[in-house]
């Protein structure tokens, strides 16, 4: 770019303290057509202007900055016709002019402008309105530039600043206010280094303050600056660190010699958010989001070191898996939310079990896993899940809700079960299973026959899923018997599965996989069809037939809709149905289980309480729910002998009595000798069902049973 004139040269008179100074400016000036004069020191400038005639001066003032040079600047504003001044100076240099009065203050610009930037500005003062005579090629107008490179550095949002070379800020943008709480003007004249930690101090004792060399003139790094969070009262300040990422350059001066470091340009960028984000992403990567926990990949990470420490000090490492009972029931009826509190404080009760060094993790679902390190003997390990049974054991309070769950655990140590992590991992799973197929609520530690057992486990759910399909599932019915009227009260419905390979299986047999797993949804829906189906076929509008449920069926938001669904598409009504629930579901949310069961009440379904005595559910409660009946145990019934004198006998007692001031019916199940059932009767319980009576029929058969007398002894 260059600046032509018409007519007689412009004449420029360069000033300053020292003729070095001058060099860079005059390589700049030569690229224009201007007539140029030197000057240096502030004596031989004064007595030129007052002896000649300049269009324009270009002041280049030192270190001082521009109070030395106020009386030339009077002199050049008292001209017949006023002479512009342009000042190239440093921002230290520039905010020391206080003192210059308004009506003489120069025009200001960076000490070392670029040349488009002097060519424009000397542009702008020569020609303020159409600059006639002059052409100025490529360029924006030179007033726009300096507003634009103040709107940047007022304006960013980051820290830019100017150094000189030693190291000391010589300029600071308001953003450092915002920032790090600290005002500009603190910080002008200070080393750089005030701003740094202590940390960052001692990792870089010697930044931004050695002379760089042209190949090193930027660079990049993260630092930690401090954050002013007081100004304590002896001057002292109480500060945060936070990270920074610098953005520096050194910048030169260019002479007959060479090149000569004078500073650095720099820009700061507070990067606490991308390093939180950073942050949040490597946790997320290794812990459960919900719980906090250490997720499966921690977890075997952290196994790996324990097995090879142990392999060192000879000692035994634990892995214990822990799934909660009944969790899903819960997470069904009450719903996720409430569901996912319990897990959270699940969670906090374990890790309260647990010693320094040992690791809970959460592996998904309701299941954790446990790393228990350093164990001498194996009753360390069972010290360690009693405690944690014990604390599930103990009621949940959750939005108003008492909730109860408790834990079937499974344990596998090394070296005794498994060298590998991936089987001691798989071993202590096996354990697990095996201690929810045998009651729950207990633990177990490997042994090579839950390997076998597992495996079947695995089979009978992939043949599981194929039942429906394949039309393998049918019904058996056993009449309920009423003593006094001597005919049949109803039937229960029993499933069986036609097994290809295994044969007949009974309900037990199959029907906790199909609860583990959610089959039991599908398998309960089609239960309930088939029923209405048959009623539908013996066209008995006065027969009643029960039908179990298990919680989680109950539990399901489409439990109501189903039941009616099937009801309406066979033309059944909901009287000649019974809905048989556990002692189990009656633990769980009182509020929803009681709307739940009065709705399906109040549209004619009966309600009765499979198996009771067997459970957990508290006696208190019955009286709240629209209950029907009563069904009690048959295991209360197999020690009853002509005296009645066994603990059983009485249980019996109890309960008939109880029913009886609920005004509810009571139904023994299993009933297989003359002396239970004439026990019962003597207590005033008249329905009855069992072998004694009739075994479960198939649907063909029971279809003429239907209203045949009850069977002599």
């Amino acid at each position: 770019m260059t600046i032509t004139s018409s007519g007689h040269p412009h004449r420029l008179l360069l000033v300053s303290e020292q003729s070095a100074a001058n060099l860079y400016l005059q390589r700049l000036i030569k690229s224009m057509d201007l007539s140029l004069t030197l000057a240096t020191g502030i004596a031989a400038s004064e007595t030129l202007v007052q002896q000649e005639r300049f269009d324009l001066v270009l002041l280049r003032p030192g270190p001082v900055g521009l109070e030395p040079w106020i009386h030339l600047l009077q002199l050049l504003q008292q001209q017949p016709q006023p002479v512009p001044v342009l000042a190239c100076c440093d921002p230290l240099q520039a905010r020391s002019a206080d003192q210059v009065p308004p009506a003489v203050m120069p025009r200001i610009m960076e000490a070392q402008p670029s040349p488009t930037e002097l060519q424009n500005q000397i542009a702008r003062l020569l020609h303020p309105t159409a600059m006639t005579g002059i052409r100025v090629t490529g360029a924006a107008p030179a007033d726009e530039l300096v507003q634009l490179h103040q709107f940047v550095r007022e304006h960013s949002r980051d820290i830019i600043y100017q150094l000189n070379a030693a190291g000391e800020i010589v300029y600071i943008n308001n953003r450092v206010e915002s920032l790090l709480n600290i005002r500009p003007e603190e910080l002008i004249g200070k080393h750089f280094g005030a701003l740094m930690s202590e940390e960052t101090k001692r990792q870089f004792p010697h930044v931004f303050n050695e002379r760089r060399s042209l190949q090193r003139a930027g660079q990049t790094n993260e630092i930690h600056l401090r954050k002013r969070l007081q100004l304590n009262q002896d001057g002292s300040d109480t500060t945060l660190s936070i990270p920074f990422e610098i953005i520096a350059a050194g910048t030169y001066q260019y002479d007959s010699q060479g090149s000569r470091f004078t500073g650095t340009l720099g820009m700061a960028r507070d990067i606490t958010d991308r390093r939180q984000a950073e942050s949040l992403m490597r946790f997320q990567a290794y812990h459960d989001l919900l719980t906090g926990l250490p997720n499966r990949s921690l977890f075997r990470d952290r196994l790996s070191l324990a097995i090879s420490h142990c392999k060192r000090n000879g000692s035994k490492v634990a892995v214990m898996f822990v799934d909660l009972d009944r969790f899903k029931l819960i997470n069904d009826s009450i719903g996720h939310n409430v569901g996912d509190q319990l897990i959270q404080a699940v969670a906090r009760r374990i890790s309260a079990t647990l010693r320094e060094g040992d690791t809970l993790s959460r592996f998904g679902g309701d299941e954790f896993t446990l790393l228990l390190p350093n164990l001498r003997t194996q009753e360390d390990a069972v010290i360690i899940a009693r405690k944690i049974l014990s604390e599930l054991q103990q009621p949940f309070y959750i939005e108003e809700h008492e909730l109860f769950v408790s834990g079937s655990i499974g344990i596998a140590l090394y070296p005794d079960h498994g060298q590998a992590l991936d089987t001691l991992i798989q071993r202590a799973d096996i354990a697990m299973y095996h201690t929810k197929a045998h009651g729950k609520n207990n633990l177990h530690f490997f042994n090579e026959r839950m390997d076998a057992a597992y495996t079947d486990r695995l089979h009978l759910e992939h043949d599981l899923r194929q039942c429906l399909v394949g039309r393998q599932l049918f019904l058996e019915y056993q009449p309920i018997y009423n003593l006094e009227t001597r005919q049949v009260y109803a039937l229960e419905a029993f499933l069986r599965w036609r097994h290809p390979q295994r044969g007949t299986l009974l309900p037990e047999q199959f029907l906790p996989v199909a609860e583990e797993t959610g089959l039991i949804v599908d398998i309960g829906g089609w239960v309930v069809n088939q029923v209405c189906a048959d009623l539908q076929d013996w066209a008995n509008p006065v027969l009643r037939i029960a039908v179990n449920f298990s919680p989680r069926q109950v539990a399901h938001g489409d439990f109501e809709n189903l039941l009616m669904s099937a009801a309406k598409a066979h033309n059944v009504s909901p009287h000649q149905l019974e809905l048989e629930i556990t002692e189990d579901l009656l633990m769980q949310d009182q509020a929803q289980l009681t709307a739940k069961l009065r709705r399906l009440n109040r549209l004619g379904f009966s309600i009765a309480v499979d198996d009771f005595g067997t459970g957990f559910s508290s006696l208190g409660c019955l009286h709240q729910l629209p209950l029907n009946t009563i069904k009690l145990h048959e295991s209360f019934l197999r020690q009853i002998s002509n005296q009645q004198r066994s603990g059983d006998a009485c249980i019996v007692k109890a309960v008939h009595a109880m029913a009886t001031s609920l005004n509810l019916n009571l139904v023994a199940e299993g009933v297989e000798t003359p002396q239970q059932r004439d026990y019962l009767s003597q207590l005033g319980c008249t329905t009855m069902q069992g072998s004694l009576f009739q075994k479960p029929l198939t649907s063909d058969q029971a279809r003429h049973i239907l209203v045949a007398p009850m069977l002599s002894d």
